[in-house]
Order: C-alpha cells, then structure tokens, then sequence
C-alpha cells in the first residue's frame, strides 16, 4: 500500500510558529479565567455523583485486575504483542518519514468512524502516526478485556463498553493539541474559536439547569406545526395519557379500514412526521389511509403511578375505541414503534385472551422487542444495583427525567451524540448546525415511575414476556405464543438499540402469519426512509427460519426503501374502500398540545 503522507518532516505542526501559538494560548486563558470560573461552579454544584459510574462498573474492574493477577504469563504474552505492534508502527512510520513508497498504513478506522476524515491526519507524518498509534492503543484495549479468563459474559459485556467510552473518550480529536483542524481554527483566529467554545459550554451548563447539557442543533431554527410535524389534522379526542389526531385526507378514496399508529413514549411521535418529504405519516395519508396516531403526554409526577394496564387501557383500547366511534369500523389495522410495540405485543396477547383479538385486522411492528433475552448494550443498564438506584430515583421524582435516558442513549454512540458536538461546540468554537433529527432526538420526555420500573424489570431483567403467565393485565395471564393476527416486522440491521436478531427471535413467538422485513441502516433511519429518497436496501421473507444469519442469507435483497412492500402487504388487510373521511373539528389542530409540552 503507498503512502498518501505528504513530506512536513521540519515539524509536527507545519507552517506553526510555537511562539506565536504560545502568546495566543496565554491570551486565551487570561481572557478565559472568568468564564471557566462560572463553568466550573456551576457544573460542580450540580454534579450527580451516579453519573461518575453509571454501569457501577467498580466492582466489575476489581474483579478484572484479580483476573489478570492470576494469570500473568497471558498478561506477559499480550504486553509483548502489544509492544510489537507498536515496533512495527514505528518501522513503518519511519519509512513514510523517508519517503518510502512501500511503506504500510497499519491501522484505518472502521467503517462510519468520522473522527478522523480530515485531511490532516493522512497528510502530516505527525498526525497520521498519531490517528494509528491511537488506533492500536484502543484495539488492543478491547482485545485485553475480551481475553480475560474468569469473569461472567456480562462482566465482559460491561467492561468492553465501558473501555469503549474511556477509549473514545482519549481520541486525540478531543484535545486541542492534538486535532490539527481545532491547532488551525486557533491559530487563524487567534483563539476566538476556544473563549467562543467556553461561552458556548457556559450556555449549555445553563440550559441544563447546571448539568452540561450539550446542544445538538439550532433550537430556535424549528416550530411544531410550522416547519416539522406540519402534516395537517385535528386532535379528535383526550384523555390524561394521550392526544388522539385524525390527518387530513389527501385522496378522494380511502381505505375502509382505519389505521393507527403506535409511537413510543420514550420519544415524541413527530419522528414519523418530522419534514413533508420525509413524513411518513403524511406518505400514508397519501397512499389512501385514514390515518390516526397516539401522541402520548409528557407525564409529570401526578402520573407516577400509572403502569402498563393503564397504558393499554387509556392508550391503545382508548384511541380504538374513538377510532370505532368516528369511523363506524370494528376493527383496525395498527403500526406500532418500538416500545409502543412491546405495549401493542401486550394488548393483542390481551385481547386475545378476553376473546377480542378481532378488534386488530393486522400489526405493523417497527423495531420492536419482544424477546429480550439478547436486547444489545442497554442491557448493561439493568444490573441490580443500576436498577436499585434508578428506582429509588424514580421513587422520589415520580418520574425517570428525559435528560437520563438521553444520556444512556448518547453514551451508545458517543463520537456521533457526544464528542462531535463538544468538538464543533465548544473547541472549533462553532454553532451546532440545524437538524430536524437532533431536535427531535433532545425533544425528549419523562415516563412514570412505576411503568418505567416495570418495564427494566420485566423486559430487560426478566424476560417476563417471552413466558406464558409471567405477566398478568387486570388479573389476566398474557400469552404472546397465542398471538395469531396477521403482522409485519420491520428490523433495522444496524439497530444498536433493538438489535435485528433480537427481534427476529420475538417474531417467532406469534403463532399467526409474519413477515419479517430487515432495512439497512438503524433504528431511525432504516424506518424513516421515503422512497423519493432511494436510499438503502431490504430484505423481506414470510419464510419461517430458526436462524436470523440463515434467513438473511437465503433472502433477496432489494434496493430503495421497504415503504412501497409494505403497502403491498397491508393493501390485503383494508377491506376495500370508502369515501375520504375527513376530521371532525375536535379539539385543536395537529400536532395538538401534548407533543409541545416540554421535559423539565
């Protein structure tokens, strides 16, 4: 392989007087000192000490350094490998600084790491020996944590992922000294960009009520109802759990039967109805549906108690009972989003229990769990102890705050979620760039204690829903194994929050027809992927396979969005059509006021 490394052998920092950057640096911090004063006495007096070790991975480290104490000849065998490597990095290295066209480039970043795409880190001997070294160091980090002898898969599990944040957490991007893009922004601009960042992260710690609370996009660039969530509609009815909104007809024709969408809670629903382009509540009204949705409250403490049954009851029985009255129709077909799905998988096993299943034509489940027994990373959150706390927290707030699972969502992509933004926001000294994606994603809401409690003990710990019994709704055992209605299941295959093969293996429980469908891309994108697009790809079977990795393998892969198959597959469940409903005045306009209200 041949070096793309340009010859800037005079120096590590090319065209860089020390001097000069020295005198800008003094400057900096002189002109700093007030403001990293504030920073820091805000931020110290708001402090959760729970935050400084969330997966209460202390215990779990001890028992890792004992492991390797026992076993020092494997810890002597990978220190040398290690040390080799490192050998081989500088031989390589030094032939680059000679100029030798055979020289190697050893370590690359994976696929989708952007950390490094700026030109810098290939062009300059120094920097690009810096991005490999780095590389190594944290490759090899990962190797020693998995070749430990002696601890549980979960102690590994927790440990690998907490050496992912550490090792993402010293990427040399994140420093100034050693990001050639931030040592370029501070020369030019004489370290405005750095007293900007500061100014920028005094604004955050301020945002966050004295918690940094890192800004993703421009919030003053976005209106609900006025440039996301724009789809036209009323709110048709409420009650304490959730706004029900009826969409304008686009379409003479509809389809007879009505369809309702299920979003979850933990997120508001306007991520189906982010853009007109990008919508895919309004492509929906536009193939002919009559389309209603749940925009669930952004419960207060008040609500503390309410758990699953009062979810099912005052939320999806509810809008279908509103969806019969409005419409004259017995039945509907329903899409539900991930967690909104996990509750859908509990009212139709309900239902069918109580003899009611046929109140749903079909279900549309969007990366949704139902098995749990493999649930991806978050699953390194629900440790006892992790769970103790959060209880106790919820306990006295009434509530699990947004700005927690928020965290526990950014930790999962961290240079994506975290450290691009402290690198634009607060060391190039930028504004973050307006994202209709990212504010959705910090739009976020609280959820009610004893249902949130319930959900991490009996999905994530327990695995209650895969075992017949195992949950009781108004004093009624739930079996999913007797779920037969007709259902659609949409994976995304690199879902890091409902991994795709967990959720092929919930599929498998439902006793009635499925087609499972597997979208590129992840947990949002792979779901909101208009065809106009013509993004991505997907693989879809109503072929009954065991294995996840067997299915794939033996499924044909099409291009473009999988919007357009299914409509194909629900077209067979709308019982054919009526003329176009339109939406009784009701009580306000989309997106109603429940979606507006904020997380305090």
């Amino acid at each position: 392989m041949q070096s793309t490394v340009k010859d800037d052998t005079s120096s590590p920092f090319p065209n860089y007087d020390p001097v000069a950057f020295s005198r800008v640096m003094m400057d900096v911090m002189e002109r700093a000192q007030p403001i990293m004063q504030q920073v820091v006495s805000n931020y110290t007096a708001n402090m959760d000490q729970a935050d400084l070790d969330p997966l209460n991975i202390q215990d779990t480290y001890m028992d890792f350094l004992n492991a390797w104490a026992k076993n020092p000849e494997k810890l002597i065998e990978l220190q040398v490998e290690y040390w080799t490597k490192w050998t081989e990095l500088w031989q390589q290295s030094a032939l680059k600084f000679m100029g030798n066209e055979d020289s190697q480039t050893l370590y690359t970043p994976e696929k989708g790491d952007r950390r490094f795409k700026s030109d810098s880190w290939n062009e300059s001997l120094f920097f690009d020996f810096l991005k490999q070294s780095y590389l190594m160091t944290a490759k090899w980090m990962h190797k020693l944590v998995r070749s430990t002898e002696g601890l549980s898969e979960d102690d590994i599990e927790r440990l690998d992922f907490y050496t992912r944040q550490f090792a993402d957490a010293l990427a040399p991007t994140n420093f100034i000294m050693t990001n050639p893009d931030v040592l370029k922004e501070t020369m030019e601009s004489g370290g405005e960009n750095l007293i900007r960042g500061m100014e920028n992260m005094l604004e955050d710690i301020k945002r966050g009520h004295g918690q940094l609370k890192i800004s993703m996009t421009d919030y003053d660039a976005f209106e609900l109802g006025k440039n996301i969530a724009t789809t036209p509609g009323r709110v048709v009815y409420q009650n304490d759990i959730i706004q029900l909104i009826q969409y304008e007809p686009t379409t003479e024709k509809a389809f007879k039967r009505p369809l309702l969408v299920i979003p979850p809670w933990i997120n508001k629903y306007y991520i189906l109805d982010l853009r007109a382009e990008n919508s895919y509540i309004k492509w929906l009204v536009d193939q002919g549906h009559t389309v209603f949705c749940v925009s669930w409250v952004n419960p207060s403490p008040d609500l503390a108690d309410k758990d699953f049954e009062d979810y099912m009851d005052e939320g999806i029985i509810a809008a279908l009972d509103e969806i019969e009255t409005i419409t004259g129709e017995p039945d509907a077909n329903v899409i539900a989003y991930c967690i909104g799905g996990t509750l859908m998988t509990m009212t139709l096993a309900y239902l069918k229990a109580k003899g009611k299943a046929d109140r749903i034509a079909s279900t549309t489940f969007l990366t949704t769990l139902i098995d749990f027994e493999h649930p991806g990373e978050l699953k390194l959150f629900t440790d006892d102890k992790t769970l103790q706390r959060l209880s106790k927290t919820m306990e006295e707030k009434g509530v699990l705050e947004a700005g927690h699972l928020q965290k526990t969502f950014s930790m999962l992509r961290a240079n994506d979620l975290i450290w691009s933004f402290i690198i634009n926001n607060y060391m190039m000294g930028r504004e973050p760039f307006p994202f209709d994606l990212l504010y959705w994603n910090d739009d976020s809401t609280n959820m009610p204690a004893t249902l949130h409690k319930h959900y991490l003990n009996w999905m994530y710990r327990d695995n209650k829903l895969t075992k017949k019994g195992a949950i009781k709704l108004h004093k009624t055992d739930i079996d999913v194994t007797t779920i037969d209605t007709p259902a659609y299941f949409l994976s995304t295959k690199d879902d890091h929050i409902a991994p795709w093969k967990a959720t092929f293996e919930g599929a498998k429980l439902f006793s009635g027809p499925v087609t499972f469908t597997l979208s590129a891309s992840g947990h949002i994108a792979g779901v909101v992927n208009p065809p106009a697009a013509n993004k991505y790809c997907y693989w879809s079977s109503d072929r009954q396979n065991k294995d996840p990795e067997a299915w794939l393998k033996n499924t044909e892969e099409t291009k473009g969005s999988w919007w357009p198959h299914w409509q194909n597959w629900i077209e067979g469940f709308t019982n054919g059509e009526v003329k176009a409903r339109k939406p009784k005045k009701g009580i306000e306009p989309a997106p109603g006021s429940y979606v507006k209200a904020k997380a305090l």
